[in-house]
């Protein structure tokens, strides 16, 4: 065994969870104890499956000695609940995305974390790709200019069994949206994590194919950022077969698409040695997939995050990504949601 180890318990045992659990099987520093589930038979098959002990509800597993740390793979709107339960109990928490779907929820978490003094942190894992990490690198070193045009484009598809195999999919207390907040969030935060904060938002919102939910399959929005730059997000679960999410980021010195973690385009108008690098074949990370099936992805994305998490409760040294930097797409779409109902522009400082 590692000098330290993270001892960790997962909340919920549906698909997401089955990733987090593998991806911490490849970490020698952390080691899942136990899990639980609102639904007992498959609690204990996934318990059984993972080697870990099950507990019948998150109140038993916050209460063990021998758990450091929670995952929350639950339902989205039972983010915030589950994890103040945790923090309560001393526990760090980490949190799939998005970490819940009120801003007054995710408030509350952030508030109770910070009085227990214990770590919050949030699955983004669409950070954790190289390509991500070089794309952030070249607007932070300024290789674009002035900055026109940044967007973000998730033209994804979901089966109406998707929606129907288990309850709470596609319902407003506990997805807390649809194309946006559930597929769509992993870009748009990807997006305000390269570009920066926006400023004012315009967007429609839509159910055109999936009559059975409800909540939105198909979104469009204009965004202006703080910066002076304009975009747009482009979300849909009924755009068939499903293609992969994609950035765009464009200005008076470069332009880069990148498609999940891959470079589409890498053009600079001042070159550098390793640009040609960027687009050359190579082994990429794995991160992203999810087009058309929620399941197909990696749990790369997952172990890098975890590998973070655990450093930051050895070292106290804050999580990559904070609650307060998961926030900002829950803020973003909960912005975009109102300017559909409302019809009008919605300003982000007045949320």
């Amino acid at each position: 065994m590692p000098e330290k180890t993270l001892r960790l318990g997962i909340v919920g045992t549906g698909t997401i969870a089955a990733v987090h659990a593998s991806a911490a099987e490849l970490l020698p520093q952390v080691r899942l104890v136990a899990a639980t589930s609102r639904r007992e038979e498959p609690g204990r098959e996934f318990a059984a499956r993972f080697s870990c002990d099950y507990e019948p509800s998150v109140e038993a597993m916050v209460a063990r000695s021998d758990i450091d740390a929670v995952a929350i793979t639950t339902p989205s709107g039972a983010h915030a609940e589950c994890g103040i339960l945790a923090a309560r109990a001393g526990k760090h928490v980490f949190c799939e995305k998005p970490i819940d779907v009120t801003l007054e929820k995710i408030d509350r978490l952030i508030q109770t974390c910070r009085e227990q003094g214990v770590q919050l942190g949030a699955v983004f894992q669409s950070r954790m790709g190289e390509g991500a990490i070089a794309l952030k690198e070249a607007v932070q070193s300024g290789r674009f200019g002035t900055v026109s045009l940044c967007s973000a484009y998730i033209p994804w598809y979901r089966t109406d069994e998707y929606y129907q195999s288990v309850g709470w999919r596609g319902t407003h207390a506990l997805d807390g949206g649809g194309a946006l907040m559930n597929q769509g969030v992993h870009a748009i935060d990807l997006l305000l994590w390269l570009a920066g904060d926006v400023e004012e938002v315009s967007g429609r919102c839509d159910t055109r194919f999936h009559q059975t939910i409800e909540v939105e399959d198909n979104a469009v929005a204009w965004l202006r950022f703080k910066t002076g730059a304009t975009g747009v997000i482009q979300a849909s679960t009924c755009s068939w077969p499903g293609q992969k999410k994609r950035l765009e980021i464009m200005g008076s010195g470069g332009t880069v698409i990148m498609e999940d973690d891959a470079f589409k385009c890498w053009s600079f108008r001042d070159e550098s040695p390793d640009d040609a690098e960027r687009l050359a074949p190579k082994k990429l990370s794995g991160i992203g997939g999810g087009a058309s099936d929620p399941k197909a992805i990696s749990n790369e994305g997952h172990r890098r995050l975890y590998e973070d998490f655990a450093e930051a409760v050895f070292t106290g040294r804050p999580s990559r990504i904070s609650g307060d930097e998961a926030r900002r797409a829950v803020n973003l779409i909960l912005a975009i949601y109102r300017s559909s109902k409302t019809g009008k522009i919605v300003r982000l400082d007045e949320i």
